[in-house]
């Protein structure tokens, strides 16, 4: 039976606006009749998957998702820069090879992208029409056949095209999954679940009128100022569920446990320090969790989100939070049994526990 992490946190943001709907206001749900403030799944695994935290512990097994590779490509055919090198960012990145003329490079580039998914329509298209998820070794084995092109000036067959791998080290495709459309057999099935994150409370969006002052407006013609502006924004605080199978995140990563472990010490600390980038210039509202529990065990997974099903309404309300999540877990164990065969609490409120030891804690292979 598989071994599950997982994760309850509890944290605060002041007013906000950290993911947006489609008309520009905070994302909301419904949940126990009141409106809440919600941060989609979708919005902390990106904010988690390209922090400096992933970046610094992940480095060489982190994937790239992009429509663009096609695009990609064709710029390191044209201009002799390694694949790797392009992507990179690095200006002034070294020529490592004779740069092949535009027409067969735009053939190449558009033959090589399309083996990752359809191309858009259109002449001389590069891009594909859905994102894919690019292991670092698929990324290597681009690179390997655009120096092999270069030098032969042959064109691809089609074995050479074929550069999706089953098998790979991206610790972001193992954690969070990958989904090719066009070729199924090369999908991952994600090792990490996220919930949507929810105030542990009713909330009303409010209203933000604003002004922008012209420097050089002296008001001889005009007192007015030099824009107006409406933004929304709510406050609150939040209650996220991470769920991990480690099995299924050691197989995705070919069992290597080293790497699996180095995954969940970046999830976790990710998790538990970085926020969405929304409006973050507008409202500095970055904040680290106040209360973390982990949890490990064989036990089918549960949330704990029942807790605050009728919205918190204390003065203490992260006291009051901390209570409600501790007393839910302590009441479905009386009723279910051990939901869990181990626990580690981190609890900033209280000051008690540290990261380091949920870190030690979700990292170890035991208990």
């Amino acid at each position: 039976m598989s071994e599950f992490i997982q994760l309850h946190m509890l944290v605060s943001y002041p007013p906000s606006n950290l993911n947006r709907d489609d008309l520009g206001r905070p994302k909301t749900a419904m949940m126990g009749g009141a409106q809440r403030l919600r941060v989609s799944s979708q919005s902390l695994k990106r904010a988690w998957r390209t922090s400096d935290i992933f970046t610094d512990a992940l480095a060489g097994h982190l994937g790239i998702r992009t429509k663009e590779m096609g695009t990609q490509i064709h710029r390191s055919l044209t201009s002799g820069v390694s694949l790797a090198g392009i992507l990179s960012g690095v200006k002034d990145a070294p020529v490592t090879f004779k740069p092949v003329a535009e027409d067969k490079a735009r053939k190449w580039a558009a033959e090589i992208a399309g083996g990752f998914g359809k191309l858009k329509a259109g002449e001389g298209a590069l891009e594909i029409e859905q994102l894919a998820h690019f292991s670092p070794e698929e990324i290597a084995a681009i690179d390997a056949l655009i120096a092999n092109l270069a030098a032969t000036g042959s064109d691809p067959g089609d074995n050479d095209k074929k550069l999706l791998m089953e098998r790979h080290t991206a610790a972001d495709i193992a954690m969070f999954g990958r989904m090719l459309a066009a070729s199924p057999i090369y999908n991952t099935e994600a090792a990490v679940q996220v919930s949507h994150a929810v105030t542990v409370h009713a909330v009303a969006v409010e209203d933000d009128y604003f002004t922008a002052v012209d420097d050089l407006n002296r008001g001889d013609e005009d007192m007015g100022a030099g824009h107006l502006g409406e933004t929304e924004f709510a406050s609150g605080l939040f209650y996220l569920y991470v769920c991990v199978n480690r099995d299924l995140l050691r197989e995705n990563l070919g069992g290597d446990e080293a790497l699996a472990g180095a995954a969940l010490r970046a999830l976790v600390e990710a998790a538990a320090k970085v926020a969405p980038t929304g409006k973050q210039n507008s409202f500095a509202s970055r904040a680290y969790a106040s209360y973390l529990l982990a949890e490990k065990g064989c036990q089918q997974p549960r949330s704990l989100s029942v807790a605050y099903l009728r919205p918190l309404q204390e003065n203490d309300l992260l006291g009051s939070a901390i209570g409600a999540l501790k007393e839910t877990r302590d009441k479905m164990d009386a009723v279910y049994g051990n939901c869990s065969d181990a626990h580690r609490e981190m609890n900033a409120y209280a000051g008690e526990g540290t990261l380091q030891e949920v870190l030690d804690f979700v990292a170890g292979q035991h208990a």
